[in-house]
């Protein structure tokens, strides 16, 4: 099962948006919201909180892709998350995260007996490139006990 297909399967807030995981490794992931009027606000652009959806969706597909295989010894957590609306976002949007942290320097903490902290950055974009949301989320894995 890929990690698209493991989060459309577990998390069903993205079910509900019929978000498509276009790729999920860990240097990088790409996820859409397709153009749905149940999915828009009052100017017929994706609603905040669809977008919001769609970038945590995409933290959560590269964490998964990074660290997928310390999932034996710590559950990754979103701790908090800033989103910022740059752009007027029309038709379909497009998240791209990357990891603000190498991934080994954060297993490295897990290893060390600490709770690791780490961002992922999210930038939304409409189908003609323009940035409409930036997005951080940060992520920790908090050991099982």
């Amino acid at each position: 099962m890929s990690i698209g297909e493991m989060l459309a399967a577990t998390v069903p807030m993205a079910r509900t948006l019929n978000l498509e995981f276009l790729e999920a490794g860990p240097e990088k992931a790409v996820v859409a919201l397709p153009d749905r009027s149940e999915f828009h606000n009052h100017v017929g652009g994706p609603h905040a909180g669809a977008m919001f959806t769609l970038g945590e969706s995409a933290s959560g597909a590269i964490v998964l892709a990074a660290f997928g295989d310390q999932l034996s010894r710590a559950v990754p957590l979103a701790v908090g998350a800033e989103i910022a609306y740059r752009k007027l976002a029309m038709g379909a949007v497009t998240a791209t995260a990357t990891l603000g942290r190498p991934a080994a320097e954060v297993v490295a903490q897990l290893d060390a007996g600490e709770r690791p902290e780490f961002p992922v950055s999210i930038e939304i974009r409409r189908a003609d490139g323009a940035v409409t949301g930036e997005m951080t989320v940060t992520w920790t894995l908090r050991p099982n006990s």
